[in-house]
């Protein structure tokens, strides 16, 4: 746990958070953190409704948001070209590495990374 933080989750978390999907219901009472791109991608969605803008910015406001730092940075690097990742999946396997955090996430892709403590959602 770092500074109080269970978990970061992956954007298709959050939006099953916010969609109230049960597959988020035992981490409904974490405190859960998202890497800067979580963020990015969440507020950056096609034909977003200034409502749902506004959700999202309040579930943000009590999130933590990693940085894109150079440690993340690097790492980052080195995962898109050790493990063929998407540049966004990358940065956020590195955030959770870097941070010592589990990840929650749907991504199945993450697996793959031997050092990720991963909890695979099933929704």
């Amino acid at each position: 746990m770092v500074n109080g933080i269970d978990y970061i989750a992956d954007t298709n978390a959050v939006i099953y958070l916010l969609a109230g999907n049960v597959c988020m219901e035992s981490f409904k009472d974490s405190s859960i953190a998202l890497s800067v791109i979580n963020e990015m991608e969440l507020l950056s969605f096609p034909r977003i409704t200034e409502q749902e803008r506004c959700v999202i910015k309040e579930l943000l406001s009590n999130c933590t948001i990693f940085p894109l730092d150079n440690e993340v940075k690097n790492r980052a690097i080195c995962l898109r070209c050790g493990f063929g990742m998407k540049l966004p999946d990358a940065i956020v396997a590195a955030t959770v590495l870097v941070k010592h955090l589990p990840l929650i996430t749907a991504d199945k892709g993450f697996a793959r990374l031997p050092d990720l403590k991963l909890y695979l959602l099933k929704p």
